[in-house]
């Protein structure tokens, strides 16, 4: 499948130079949901996806044929980002066996995290562009989800077949049921990657509505169709991210009451911990599709961080791709499943690699809070309260899941989205980011 990957490669490099570096963003968004990933050119030990490969195009056009890198500033958000990736390679020098192996692994996330990042912060410089961005995404991914969705009604995965051509190993597409269902990936590694993108994506995509009147109803059946995406993988991640998304949208109308509505959700899971001999989210668990993953999922936290997991690891973790071992003090499996993004981290990384990650969240945080004050138009309020709900979402979802494929590039894109967000509301009403901040 090398020469498959090569012609599409070309194709849509020929794409990336002749259009708009904005249409070049959603080519990429394009080629990362709907070429599989496991079908790449291998160059010695190096595997190229389609993905990296557009990538680098966008890349080399933006600096062959734009002043765009001339002109971009480096904010905090950008600086932590590159930090949180230094401090992987510090912590992981100290722990593994084969530092080229490993470096090999922190460059492909390099291509798949960093420059995606950087792709949307020197890309997306107004509010009309990001709004493009939104809207190609939204096309790209309805049709996603129609074969997600057929997928998930007959387990047959159109293009299962890709799967005998991995670049790492021939394998076959096998149904996983669910419900009497069947669980949909189409070309993600798995269903709960496929139904987190549609829910990572859908909110910020949710930002439209108010801020267009043509096709608007166009718009609103497409996002209808991200949650049949997040339905066909018949997944509890997803469902979750959807559900507090959705929630978080939802008190939009009542936003001036967040303090009251924090306080009553910490007085909640505060009731559980005192009248309960479970943890909240041991209660909250019993909710999901499988209440015996969810258990996995809340001892997981009481094992690494209450029972010594990371006892004599905690600086800089076990390593990355290292097991650490907690699977005999979990359920007695032979390996550990780390179905917890910020414990992945840190079993991989330790604080020195944790740290650095809940900076960057903080500090969209931040952003999205200054974005928000300075927006004075209810559309743009909208907009920020969009994209903070996809966050709200994928951040309290990342307890239970662990990121990898495509939704990590997604995420990656998101908090760019944060990082751009005071600036585009600020250049509507004619202030600077800095003077905000103040």
């Amino acid at each position: 499948m090398e020469g498959l990957t090569l012609f599409i490669s070309a194709i849509t490099i020929t794409f990336v130079f002749f259009l708009t570096p904005v249409y070049g963003l959603i080519i990429y968004v394009a080629a990362l949901i709907w070429y599989p990933t496991y079908l790449a050119i291998s160059i010695g030990t190096i595997d190229f996806t389609l993905r990296r490969i557009v990538i680098l195009a966008i890349f080399a056009k933006l600096f062959l044929q734009t002043d765009l890198p001339g002109r971009f500033k480096f904010i905090w958000l950008d600086k932590i980002v590159i930090i949180y990736f230094a401090a992987q390679i510090l912590a992981g020098t100290t722990t593994t066996q084969s530092l080229m192996v490993f470096l090999e692994n922190r460059a492909g996330a390099v291509f798949d995290m960093v420059l995606p990042y950087f792709a949307v912060r020197l890309i997306i410089k107004n509010k009309q562009q990001y709004l493009t961005l939104l809207k190609g995404i939204l096309m790209i991914a309805v049709p996603l989800s129609i074969i997600g969705f057929y997928q998930c009604l007959t387990g047959d995965n159109l293009v299962g077949f890709f799967k005998e051509y991995s670049a790492w190993g021939k394998s076959s597409y096998t149904p996983i049921g669910r419900l009497g269902l069947f669980r949909a990936n189409v070309t993600f590694p798995m269903s709960i990657m496929y139904g987190l993108f549609f829910a990572m994506i859908s909110p910020p995509c949710a930002g439209i509505l108010r801020n267009v009147r043509k096709y608007r109803i166009i718009y609103m059946v497409g996002l209808g169709f991200m949650g049949i995406g997040i339905f066909s993988s018949m997944s509890s991640g997803p469902l979750l991210a959807g559900l507090l998304s959705i929630f978080f949208i939802v008190i939009y109308r009542w936003r001036k009451y967040w303090k009251l509505i924090t306080i009553v959700i910490i007085a909640v899971c505060g009731t559980i911990e005192i009248i309960s001999n479970r943890h909240f989210y041991d209660v909250i668990g019993g909710f999901a599709i499988s209440p015996a993953t969810a258990w996995y999922r809340s001892k997981l936290i009481d094992v690494a961080l209450f029972k010594g997991g990371m006892s004599g690891h905690w600086l800089t973790g076990y390593g990355c791709g290292v097991d650490p071992g907690w699977g005999p003090l979990l359920d007695g499996r032979a390996h550990t499943d780390t179905v917890n993004h910020y414990l992945f981290i840190l079993h991989s990384y330790g604080l020195v690699g944790l740290i650095p990650f809940l900076a960057i969240n903080i500090m969209v945080i931040k952003n999205l809070v200054d974005a928000y004050k300075a927006s004075i138009l209810d559309s743009d309020v909208w907009l920020v309260w969009s994209l903070t709900a996809g966050l709200f979402g994928i951040w309290i979802t990342l307890m239970t899941v662990s990121l990898f494929g495509q939704p990590t590039t997604i995420y990656y894109m998101m908090l760019a989205f944060a990082a751009l967000m005071p600036a585009i509301i600020n250049q509507r009403h004619g202030l600077s980011y800095v003077s905000v901040s103040k």
